[in-house]
């Protein structure tokens, strides 16, 4: 079953060569930041694959050199009850992709809590602000390279 639905994944998505890899059991496409929204809209409207839920979205921080930061998309189509990962690798330099908001509604909280804690910029989101952390802290306390303890002085604490 598994195998059958990821065949019918590779003939839809073969002119875009995205890479496949397996995550314990769950198939991955490793897609990069040209054409990701191109390749998650064809995966939530083709008939053959309808993806039409986002479960959630995650980012990760690597702490390498190239290609630091990744977003995994966690998908799941309701019709064949199958889970897909989506996985976009991002500059170290400059983490940076396009929403993908148009396609899915929730990926608006998950891509603020992604910018927000680890820094990543979605372009074309349509309220890309920090949900958790004060708008002017100037860190992102799930990069590898955030202190443990924090930053002394970065916030502003009520006094006891």
């Amino acid at each position: 079953m598994i195998q059958e639905r990821l065949n019918i994944i590779k003939s839809i998505l073969s002119g875009f060569h995205p890479e496949y890899t397996d995550v314990n059991g769950t198939p991955q496409i490793i897609a990069n930041t040209n054409n990701v929204i191109e390749i998650c809209k064809i995966l939530k409207e083709n008939e053959e694959t309808r993806f039409e839920m986002l479960i959630d979205a995650v980012s990760i921080d690597n702490f390498v050199k190239e290609n630091r930061y990744e977003i995994v998309y966690n998908l799941y189509s309701i019709k064949f009850k199958y889970r897909l990962f989506v996985k976009v690798r991002l500059d170290s330099k400059e983490p940076k992709m396009p929403s993908l908001t148009a396609v899915w509604e929730s990926a608006n909280w998950y891509e603020r809590e992604a910018y927000d804690m680890m820094g990543i910029i979605f372009t074309g989101h349509p309220d890309l602000r920090r949900i958790y952390m004060p708008e002017e802290f100037e860190y992102y306390p799930l990069r590898k390279d955030f202190p443990l303890m924090g930053i002394p002085g970065s916030l502003h604490l009520p006094k006891k």
